[in-house]
């Protein structure tokens, strides 16, 4: 069941990636035409104070149309350490740094390139404000028990559902 590129051309550049349209030909010979993003790749932390609380951002999100309740992370830099982002996604976007350790990588979708890498970060601490005010991001730092955080996770009002369960399957606390 093989699949041959035939062509592919940019149909957008952005500011960590690009939107190609691709044709293919078909193992049965006919052609198709796909949009596949490519990226650096994402990191999300499921981050839990000391005291057991889950570390959440709240902002608006521009696909819904409404303000979600989210996982901290963000795109991975060109070069950068993986473990190293999701530390600085954590402390960029809620002010707490704690131990982040990688629990594993994921296909975020079928028409992208990159992986998105979930990870936990536990004994969490408040070090400093939140620094995000780019790119027109406001985000407010939330505090979720971890009865609650179970009950969002269920709700699908969040977009990195599957880095939620990773991380409390990772962390024993599913």
């Amino acid at each position: 069941m093989e699949w041959k590129v035939i062509s592919t051309e940019t149909i957008l550049k952005l500011h960590r990636g690009s939107v190609h349209r691709r044709r293919y030909e078909l193992p049965h010979g006919k052609q198709a035409d796909f949009h596949i993003m490519e990226g650096g790749g994402s990191v999300t932390c499921l981050a839990l104070t000391k005291t057991g609380d889950v570390i959440l951002a709240k902002q608006y999100r521009p696909g819904p149309g409404k303000v979600l309740i989210e996982l901290p992370g963000g795109s991975l830099e060109p070069g950068e350490d993986r473990v190293a982002a999701a530390a600085r996604e954590l402390l960029e976007e809620t002010g707490y740094r704690g131990n982040v350790q990688y629990v594993a990588s994921s296909v975020p979708s079928a028409y992208v390139t990159y992986l998105k890498h979930a990870f936990v970060a536990v004994d969490c601490v408040k070090v400093q404000e939140s620094m995000v005010e780019t790119n027109g991001e406001e985000l407010e730092c939330v505090l979720m028990s971890l009865a609650d955080f179970r009950k969002h996770l269920r709700s699908g009002e969040l977009t990195d559902v599957e880095v939620g369960y990773l991380g409390l399957d990772f962390l024993g606390l599913l």
